[in-house]
């Protein structure tokens, strides 16, 4: 009895012993490889950016995002849309972080709880383009509002971008200012980016809105000219706003931050001031 007891205990101790040992190993060994795993995601994970086709057809984020990604240490992957499908793209959680041209839907987009920290940016303004024979009379409005006008008065065609960007609710605002419903034989909603609608305005003669920055690369390829613009309610300013990551937790919440701080911070802001295309300087860094 006493010798089966002295040989039993000892080897079950071994045992739970051993048990012990390999659990303790295992532990380590899955700690160890969490740690060396996480910072590796993190790098590899790339910030997405909703933006408008102004930042990109301009060449500015070539110029910028270059500098921030060696700063992050993270890849940025940009889809440039109009705005309202920028902001969608956000309401969705289909991206971290958005750069947009309508100051009312981006309150809009921050008091329905799917962004955060927004932040200005810069401005430019936006531009009436149309036919250098000018058959509507648009260079001799008053304002912006009168120009619009002009143009169903005097039957002269319209290409609207028609796509829900920030170029299009200006468009949309400015009508109901003049008090016209953009309808008829005279109204071309082409449902294209700034680029394309530039290029049908120029093949057919005819009047369109159009964000300064992006006429200013194209004028040279276009057949059209700036008729009417310096009217306040021409004003283009931008935000940016992170994509809030208590409703998206899935989204790159830190490096959206980390891209707000940096383009409205000094580095940032005197880089889009030093921007420039033939020699003319496209956005002016606003941030507060």
């Amino acid at each position: 009895m006493h010798l089966i007891t002295y040989f039993t205990k000892p080897r079950d101790v071994c045992k739970q012993r051993l048990s012990l040992t390999v659990r303790r190993v295992c532990l380590a060994l899955l700690c160890w490889g969490v740690a060396f795993w996480t910072p590796i995601a993190s790098a590899d994970q790339a910030l997405r950016l909703a933006s408008t086709t102004s930042t990109e057809a301009t060449g500015l984020f070539k110029y910028l995002l270059p500098i921030f990604e060696a700063k992050c240490s993270c890849k940025v992957n940009v889809i440039a849309v109009g705005t309202g499908k920028a902001l969608k793209l956000g309401e969705n959680g289909d991206v971290d972080v958005v750069l947009v041209h309508s100051r009312v839907d981006e309150d809009k987009f921050v008091s329905d709880g799917f962004g955060v920290d927004r932040r200005d940016v810069m401005y430019n303004d936006f531009v009436i383009v149309g036919p250098r024979n000018d058959p509507a009379r648009v260079r001799e409005a008053t304002g912006a509002v009168e120009a619009m006008k002009r143009i169903p008065d005097a039957r002269q065609t319209y290409v609207s971008r028609g796509d829900d960007s920030g170029t299009h609710k200006k468009e949309l605002l400015l009508w109901k200012a003049a008090n016209i419903k953009p309808e008829g034989p005279w109204y071309l909603s082409a449902g294209q980016g700034m680029s394309e609608v530039l290029v049908i305005a120029s093949e057919r003669g005819a009047y369109t809105l159009s964000d300064r920055s992006t006429f200013s690369v194209l004028a040279a390829k276009l057949d059209l000219a700036i008729l009417n613009a310096d009217d306040k309610a021409l004003f283009n300013p931008y935000g940016v706003i992170a994509v809030n990551p208590k409703r998206f937790p899935e989204t790159n919440y830190a490096a959206a931050k980390q891209f707000i701080d940096w383009i409205s911070g000094s580095e940032g802001q005197q880089l889009i001031a030093s921007f420039k295309v033939y020699g003319q300087q496209l956005f002016f860094p606003n941030a507060k």
